[in-house]
């Protein structure tokens, strides 16, 4: 099965302030990951300051393909995740470096010999994912949470993996917001070896 393209509507401003239609179209910027088939990252549009500049700029998402958002910034994605199979979960975490290199951040992979999923990962920002079509079951430490269509997760810098068991695929949209670690919970990392 496979999900409809992704419109994007951008807007902008006329030399005399007027708001217009910049694009209005399909993502410039649709890729799936080479390592794991049936992975497709759909870039909508990212920010690289707080304030947000609002300005006529081009278009973020034609830069090198990144997982998190820029330093002060915010990136907003769909990402379609095709069902785990018995391979990917055989052979998962090999692939993981050659994956987490190919969305330019290879450190975001926390995959170890015990971890409960073979795409657990961490990155410092808080992440907003809302399921879109289909089932996903989010990952962490300790525990798991079968998501539906309507569900939204509130991830804050935790190690966690998204597994698709749903047979067919999931099509979620995270906003993810740059961010920096509590100290109490960055020293907590530091001490396990998980920063």
């Amino acid at each position: 099965m496979s999900l409809p393209p992704i419109h994007r509507v951008v807007t902008g401003h006329r030399a005399d302030g007027r708001a217009v239609v910049v694009q209005s179209g399909p993502l410039p910027r649709v890729e799936e990951i080479a390592a794991i088939p049936g992975t497709v990252f759909h870039e909508v549009w990212s920010t690289a300051g707080t304030p947000a500049p609002v300005d006529n700029g081009p278009d973020p998402t034609l830069g090198p393909l990144m997982l998190p958002p820029p330093p002060q910034g915010t990136r907003m994605r769909f990402v379609d995740i095709p069902p785990d199979t018995a391979e990917f979960l055989a052979q998962g975490a090999a692939r993981m470096k050659a994956a987490f290199s190919q969305i330019g951040d290879e450190a975001a992979s926390t995959v170890q010999a015990q971890s409960p999923h073979p795409l657990m990962h961490r990155t410092e920002s808080v992440d907003y994912g809302i399921v879109i079509d289909g089932e996903m079951t989010l990952v962490l430490d300790e525990g798991e949470v079968l998501l539906r269509p309507g569900s939204v997760v509130v991830q804050r810098g935790t190690n966690h993996a998204w597994a698709n068991r749903s047979g067919r695929p999931c099509r979620m949209l995270f906003i993810l917001v740059d961010g920096r670690y509590d100290p109490a919970i960055a020293a907590a990392l530091a001490a396990h070896g998980a920063a």
